[in-house]
């Protein structure tokens, strides 16, 4: 049994990790003009792989990771991802070249997917189940400290260097790992025996960063090329689809997407993720290209929307006992979509940051904070206690993989404008399909809502569950 003091520690332990590992996904946005003015030459679509690259690493071996950690060892996990995170962050601010700098953001991610994981089963295994909601909640906050904390530390870094968004990582990494070496208990699943399916990790890693490669490239090759890339793409997520049927202990087991609460969890988390990826680097693109705002600037123009997503959440926390889950969240999506339409009606070249852009960003920043919160909860509400570490996992896959495809299709709608006309063009259409994303995933959050009768789904596959497995 923990003291009330080494439960403070623990979860302080594990809540900074996972604020670094998130704060990495928004800080880099603020820095993207900065580093791209660095490695002249780069075009858009090169530089989407800063991003892209970690968000689909971090998607694929989330799962995987996490149940080799289940296997060998929560803490080695943790401890073994914290490493390689804060190693990869040093490197990260010594590369010299774009695709070193690539490179080593996937480096970043592998560190991510382990110890993301890891730190919310240690979480779940040293909790007494009466306190472990309120671990849970605590550990979920620190990504939503991170979203609105990154643009703003970012912004701050960046005027020193882009470099330092990465080197700020060192002795956070530093710190953690002497702490948690001595201070963390060591836990581990003692029924695992599978292996996870690391294959089909590497499938869906290449099938998802061939379809983000085929969109940034739309503008820059031939029809035909992006064609049988994007073809290749699609068979290859078939290919993992047919191997998840098969495997003993898949990334995604297909049972649970049988289970109706978690299946339109996840394509909400997709389409949402999409949007909110897509808009947050949209906007950031307009506020310094167009606008001319320093990376600071930026990063405290960007700070309103993630500052009214705890507000949105409280709200939803409130109303969640008398409204379905699956309202909440697309009334969530719903302000998303009015806060982008804002912004696209009301943007134009002179600077007008109180007047076009802050309106739809607060609005924007609450239904943020009605739809994620809903969705993250929501999806494991109807599935067995057994498999909530894995279903966590899942939807946060779903997360990145909407990222990636968020970011693509932002820079295959972006193109390379030459004139504000065609800048203004250019980001209309991408506003309007970060509005169009929005709107659908309002309409499969409606399918969210928990269906009690239906929480025996899983228990009719003779499959055992991935958690033990």
């Amino acid at each position: 049994m923990l003291t009330p003091g080494q439960s403070r520690l623990l979860l302080s332990i594990l809540s900074i990790a996972a604020f670094m590992a998130g704060l990495d996904l928004f800080i880099v946005n603020v820095a993207f003009d900065d580093i791209g003015r660095d490695f002249q030459g780069e075009s858009l679509s090169n530089l989407s792989w800063i991003l892209n690259g970690y968000a689909i690493i971090f998607a694929a071996l989330l799962v995987p990771l996490g149940r080799l950690a289940d296997r060998y060892g929560r803490k080695e996990g943790f401890l073994l991802g914290v490493a390689l995170f804060t190693l990869a962050s040093g490197a990260c601010a010594a590369s010299n070249s774009l695709w070193m700098l690539v490179a080593f953001r996937v480096l970043q991610a592998v560190g991510a997917a382990a110890l993301t994981p890891a730190s919310l089963g240690l979480l779940l295994s040293v909790f007494p189940p009466e306190r472990r909601a309120g671990a849970v909640r605590v550990w979920s906050a620190s990504a939503a400290l991170a979203a609105a904390a990154g643009p703003v530390f970012g912004g701050l870094l960046v005027t020193a260097s882009w470099r330092w968004v990465f080197l700020v990582n060192l002795p956070i990494g530093l710190l953690t790992l002497v702490v948690a070496a001595r201070r963390l208990p060591s836990s581990r699943d003692t029924a695992a025996s599978r292996m996870p399916d690391l294959a089909g990790a590497g499938v869906l890693t290449v099938a998802v960063g061939l379809l983000a490669l085929g969109l940034v490239k739309i503008d820059d090759w031939s029809a035909v090329r992006v064609t049988v890339i994007l073809a290749v793409a699609v068979l290859g997520i078939a290919a993992f689809w047919l191997r998840s049927r098969r495997h003993a202990s898949p990334v995604i087991e297909p049972a649970l997407l049988r289970v109706p609460v978690f299946a339109w969890s996840n394509a909400t988390a997709i389409v949402f993720s999409a949007a909110f990826a897509a808009n947050l680097l949209c906007a950031i693109l307009w506020m310094q290209n167009v606008w001319g705002y320093s990376a600071l600037r930026t990063g405290l123009g960007v700070a309103p929307g993630p500052l009214m997503v705890p507000l949105g959440a409280i709200v939803a926390s409130r109303l969640a006992h008398r409204i379905p889950a699956g309202r909440l969240a697309t009334l969530g999506c719903l302000l998303c979509a009015v806060g982008v339409t804002l912004m696209w009606q009301q943007l134009a070249q002179r600077p007008d940051y109180a007047g076009a852009l802050l309106p739809g960003w607060l609005i924007g920043g609450i239904g943020v904070g009605l739809a994620l919160p809903t969705i993250l909860s929501t999806a494991t509400s109807d599935l067995p206690q057994e498999r909530f570490s894995t279903g966590s996992a899942v939807v946060n896959m779903s997360r990145q993989i909407g990222s990636v495809l968020g970011i693509s299709l932002l820079v295959a709608l972006l193109g390379s404008p030459r004139t504000y006309a065609e800048t203004e063009r250019s980001f209309g259409h991408a506003w309007i399909a970060i509005g169009v994303f929005m709107l659908l995933g309002a309409v499969t959050a409606v399918g969210m809502s928990p269906m009690p009768r239906r929480r025996n789904v899983l228990s009719r596959t003779p499959r055992e569950s991935p958690d033990s497995a």
